[in-house]
C-alpha cells in the first residue's frame, strides 16, 4: 500500500508476518486473553492497542474473523471492511456449527451483527459475490476485488525441460488432489518421466499418500509439505503445468478464486482447473490453460498428457495467461482499488 500503514492483527502469533511489520497478537497477553476473545469476540487490550496507534479502518479476511471485528470496530468507531473468500459462504450453517469450533460457531451466531456493522463485503470472485449475497450479506455492500499478483517480482520463466505438475494447496477434500493423483496414475503411463510436486499439508497427507502408492506412482510424486512462497514460486518455475482440480465438498466448500493458478499464470504455465467455484474467472479455456469437469480424472489426465507432450502448446497458454494477469490481477492495480474504498469509507 502506499497511502496507508498496516497493523497486523490475530489471535494467534504471526510466523510468516513480512519482515519490519506491526504486529499485534492476542497470544502476548497470555493463554486467557485469547480464550476470552476466541468466546466472546472482545479485547479491551485490543482495542486500547489499536486506539494507541490510531487506527482509522478494520479489514477483515474471511467473515469469520469479520465477526469477530465487530465490537472491535464498534468500540474503536471505524469502518469495518470484510474480505469473503470462500469457505465463508460455500459451507453451510449446519456445517458450521458441527464442526464444534468456537469461532465458526460465532459466526453462525453473530453473522447478523456483521451485516449490519459492516461497511464493505470484498469477494474475491463474482462466484463468491453470488455466494456471499445467497448466505445473506447485504448486496448493496458487497464488491468484487480480488486480490493481485506482483507482476514485478513474478516473472515468466523458460519452460524447463522435466515433464512435471505441480499442486499447491493445502490438502483437504476441496482441492480435489485425490483426483489428481487418480488422473497422475494415467499420465504417467502416456508419459514415463512425468514427475508431479505436490506443495501443502493437511489432514488428507497420509491418506493421499497411501493412494500414490496404491496407484503405483509414489516414486513419481513427491509430499512437500508447506513451503515458503519463494520456494512455492521456484517449484511452480521449474514445472511445465500447474492443475488445481478443485471441487465441491461434503461440507459445501468452494473455491473462491485460486490465487496459485494467478501466481502460476504469472509465471508464464499454462494451468489446468475444474469448472468450479471462481476458477473459471482466472482460467480462460484454450486461452490460458483447461478447464474439466469437477471430479472427472480422465478428462483431467487427457489435457495434462496434451500439454506435457507439446511445448509450443504450453508457450501459447503461458503467454495468455501472463497477460490475462496483467490485464485483470496486477497486483498494484488491485491495491489501488483498495486504497481508494478505504478512502471512501474513512
Amino acid at each position: 500500500m502506499r497511502t496507508y500503514h498496516p497493523v497486523f492483527v490475530g489471535r494467534d502469533p504471526a510466523p510468516r508476518a513480512p519482515a519490519g511489520a506491526d504486529v499485534v497478537s492476542l497470544a502476548t497477553h497470555g493463554r486467557p486473553a485469547t480464550m476470552s476473545y476466541l468466546l466472546t469476540r472482545r479485547s479491551g487490550h485490543l482495542v486500547r492497542t489499536l486506539r494507541d496507534r490510531e487506527v482509522r479502518l478494520l479489514h477483515a479476511h474471511f467473515g469469520v474473523e469479520g465477526v469477530f471485528a465487530v465490537p472491535t470496530a464498534r468500540a474503536l468507531g471505524v469502518p469495518l471492511v470484510t474480505t469473503l473468500h470462500g469457505f465463508d459462504v460455500s459451507v453451510t450453517r449446519r456445517h458450521l456449527l458441527a464442526s464444534r469450533k468456537p469461532s465458526w460457531a460465532n459466526y453462525v451466531t453473530w453473522r447478523r451483527s456483521l451485516f449490519e456493522t459492516g461497511a464493505t463485503f470484498v469477494c474475491v470472485s463474482e462466484h463468491i459475490q453470488r455466494r456471499a449475497i445467497e448466505w445473506g450479506y447485504p448486496a448493496e455492500r458487497t464488491l468484487m476485488l480480488p486480490i493481485g499478483v506482483d507482476t514485478e517480482v513474478v516473472k515468466p520463466v523458460p519452460l524447463p525441460e522435466t515433464p512435471r505438475i505441480v499442486h499447491v494447496a493445502r490438502l483437504v477434500e476441496k482441492k480435489g488432489t485425490a483426483d489428481l493423483l487418480h488422473a497422475f496414475a494415467v499420465v504417467h503411463r502416456a508419459v514415463p518421466a512425468a514427475e508431479l510436486a505436490i506443495i501443502g499439508d493437511g489432514p488428507l497427507h497420509g491418506q493421499l499418500s497411501a493412494l500414490a502408492t496404491e496407484l503405483g506412482v509414489a516414486e513419481s510424486v513427491r509430499f512437500l509439505g508447506v513451503r515458503p512462497h519463494a520456494e512455492v514460486l521456484a517449484t511452480v518455475a521449474q514445472s511445465r503445468v500447474l492443475c488445481l482440480p478443485s471441487v465441491t465438498a461434503a461440507n459445501g466448500d468452494q473455491e473462491g478464486l485460486g490465487m496459485a493458478l494467478l501466481e502460476a499464470a504469472a509465471t508464464g504455465r499454462p494451468v489446468v482447473g475444474t469448472r468450479h467455484g471462481g476458477i473459471p474467472e482466472a482460467v480462460m479455456d484454450d486461452v490460458t490453460g483447461y478447464l474439466v469437469p469437477e471430479r472427472d480424472p480422465a478428462a483431467l489426465a487427457d489435457r495434462l498428457v496434451a500439454l506435457l507432450g507439446d511445448p509450443d502448446l504450453c508457450q501459447r497458454l503461458g503467454t495468455g495467461g501472463r497477460k490475462l494477469v496483467e490485464d485483470r490481477f496486477d497486483l498494484s492495480t488491485q491495491t489501488a482499488k483498495l486504497e481508494s474504498l478505504y478512502g471512501e469509507l474513512v
